[in-house]
């Protein structure tokens, strides 16, 4: 069995691998793959997109949720003392067969896969987001040659989002560049200031959500129509739901030919299930 926390846990060819189930998966193969088996899920009530495809990608290879609230993880409010997580898994392992957790401390679940005897997949932390950005990258390559020679720019501050596209990037060899306000850049990466510079040259646009409070410190970091005008030749925008329209994004850019679509995004159906078979298969 193997956990999914980092990306960088992964090798290029892991990630293919993983791709070769997914197309795979289309086809019918690992139908009742779950069957007879239960996923322990610990999940946010706000979380939509990643929950539902998780829980629809489980019911269609047989298996059965088992859902709790990720506060179910934690201390308390005025408790003393909280249940160790050691203790959680050791429980756990008993009855489970994988554990897919959302959280926002990854220490958290980096703790719980030491302890837990099935696999661990990490569906969101305040540091990275690694099914999300793998079903982007599955579903690049499905409409680029190469999408490990493009040229990417993430626009967005240094959050999870972000990070996961420098995770993917690190592993995949791809170039990556970021576009934010001053005071948000990440570490390790070609930074710019003004989105009409860093978007010139780039094939992959991909945004996250700002914060109201940050909005002003991203006023020219906006991605419109025009912006991308500026970009290479078919070049693609790529938007992290959910997507403010008049905030990271225009309206008129949404609405246009870059705009990757909703489609682009129903790959991650298929790819959390690649990533459930791949974990539990994988020596």
């Amino acid at each position: 069995m193997k956990n999914l926390i980092r990306l960088t846990d992964l090798q290029k060819n892991d990630i293919f691998e993983i791709f070769d189930i997914a197309d795979e998966i289309s086809t019918g193969k690992y139908r009742g793959f779950l069957e007879g088996k239960s996923a322990v899920l610990f999940f946010p009530t706000t979380s939509i997109r990643t929950r539902v495809t998780f829980e629809k990608g489980i019911y269609l290879l047989g298996g059965q949720s088992i859902l709790f609230s990720n506060e179910a993880l934690d201390k308390k409010p005025g408790a003393v003392r909280a249940e160790d997580i050691k203790d959680v898994c050791g429980y756990l392992n008993n009855w489970a067969d994988i554990l897919i957790v959302r959280h926002k401390d990854i220490r958290l679940l980096e703790k719980m896969a030491g302890y837990s005897l099935v696999p661990v997949i990490n569906a969101m932390t305040d540091v990275n987001h690694p099914c999300e950005i793998l079903a982007d990258m599955y579903s690049l390559s499905k409409i680029r040659d190469n999408f490990t020679v493009d040229k990417y720019l993430f626009c967005g501050k240094a959050g999870n989002i972000g990070l996961a596209w420098k995770e993917a990037s690190e592993v995949m060899g791809f170039d990556l560049s970021h576009c934010c306000g001053s005071g948000y850049e990440m570490e390790g990466v070609r930074v710019y200031h003004d989105i009409r510079s860093a978007v010139r040259g780039k094939d992959i646009v991909c945004t996250d959500s700002l914060p109201v409070e940050a909005l002003n410190d991203f006023a020219d970091c906006r991605v419109t129509k025009e912006i991308m005008d500026m970009a290479n030749k078919n070049a693609i925008l790529n938007p992290c739901p959910p997507f403010y329209r008049g905030e990271e994004v225009s309206d008129d850019v949404i609405e246009s030919q870059y705009f990757a679509g909703y489609e682009f995004k129903k790959n991650l159906l298929t790819v959390q299930q690649a990533v459930m078979v791949w974990c539990m298969t994988k020596s």
